[in-house]
C-alpha cells in the first residue's frame, strides 16, 4: 500500500450523542436510532456535524449477532434521549484511510493493519473508529468512510 494513502490525524475530544444496535445487522438499528435523535433535536442542518461508528461488541466466532454504536457530535445543550446517551470522546492520535463503499471496509482495515505492521507506529488502545463522510441516505454501495486506527508513537 502507498504510504501516501494513510494520514495521521489526530483526532480532538469531542461530546457526542451515542445508539446502539445488536444483532446481525446492528449498523441499521444504530443508524435508524441516532438519525431519530438528528431529527428530533433538530441537528440535521448543523454545520460540522460527524457521524463515527464501531463494533461493540464485536463479533463473536459462532454468533451471527454483534453490536454496533453510532455516533453523532454535538454541542455541549444537547441532551439525552430514552434510545441514545451523551459521552464525552477524549480523542487520540490515528492512522486514517478512505474507504468508498461499504463492501470495501473489510478489505480496507487489513489494507489498514498491514501498513501499521511496517509503520514507526504501535497500535493504540483507544478507540477504533469510522467515520461515515456521507450519511444515510446515501446508498451504502456509495458511501464513503475514514478508517480511524488508533496510534501511538
Amino acid at each position: 500500500m502507498s504510504e501516501k494513502k494513510v494520514r495521521i490525524i489526530t483526532l480532538e475530544p469531542m461530546r457526542v450523542a451515542s445508539a446502539h444496535g445488536f444483532g446481525p445487522e446492528p449498523e441499521g438499528i444504530a443508524w435508524d436510532k441516532i438519525l431519530a435523535f438528528v431529527e428530533e433535536k433538530g441537528l440535521k442542518e448543523v454545520e460540522g456535524t460527524r457521524y463515527f461508528g464501531f463494533n461493540n461488541p464485536n463479533p463473536a466466532a459462532g454468533s451471527p449477532n454483534y453490536g454496533y454504536e453510532q455516533w453523532v457530535t454535538i454541542a455541549p445543550d444537547v441532551e439525552a434521549t430514552a434510545d441514545v446517551e451523551i459521552k464525552d470522546f477524549t480523542g487520540g492520535l490515528y492512522a486514517v484511510l478512505r474507504c468508498e463503499g461499504v463492501e470495501n471496509i473489510g478489505a480496507m482495515w487489513q489494507e489498514l493493519v498491514a501498513w501499521s505492521e511496517n509503520s514507526s507506529y504501535r497500535r493504540g488502545t483507544h478507540q477504533w473508529l469510522e467515520e461515515v463522510l456521507t450519511p444515510p441516505p446515501t446508498p451504502e454501495n456509495e458511501f464513503v468512510l475514514d478508517l480511524y486506527m488508533p496510534i501511538v508513537k
